[in-house]
């Protein structure tokens, strides 16, 4: 285990209850989930950009990009799919069921990329010891929820 990247991961993890907070208190002022999230993504374009710019990270050829499969276009969906649902869900779940959903949601769906080998993942199967730690994520889901 490369404990760099997991240390980095988790902080990132870390932020994910903030940005909801952030972000729908932004859509209070801003009057609308879209609206909110149109201007969220617009922030992180701008400093992406300015990154990007400041390391000079060349450009890639058109013809490159577009041998991309369809479905690696898809990525900035599935941002603004999160994005605009944290805004609309936090305010009504809070950071802590929030989270514990998106975790739960995430652990289900990684599972079984696993298992088939989808979007470049490496083939690593479902077996008990997986299914078990989704099991006890959902129970500690319904706890979180129903102590709500």
């Amino acid at each position: 285990m490369q404990i760099g990247f997991v240390l980095l991961v988790v902080a990132v993890g870390m932020v994910l209850p903030a940005q909801a907070g952030i972000n729908a208190e932004f859509r209070r002022h801003v009057g609308h989930p879209l609206l909110a999230g149109v201007l969220n993504f617009l922030v992180g374009l701008v400093a992406l950009a300015v990154v990007t710019a400041a390391m000079r990270i060349p450009l890639p050829a058109a013809g490159r990009m577009l041998q991309a499969p369809w479905w690696a276009w898809t990525g900035g969906l599935c941002g603004a799919t999160l994005v605009v649902s944290a805004v609309v869900a936090a305010p009504r779940l809070g950071a802590l069921l929030l989270v514990a959903c998106l975790v739960t949601g995430q652990l289900v769906a990684s599972v079984v990329i696993d298992h088939f080998a989808w979007f470049g993942f490496d083939a690593r199967p479902i077996n008990w010891e997986r299914i078990a730690g989704i099991a006890f994520l959902i129970v500690g889901v319904l706890l979180v929820q129903r102590a709500s």
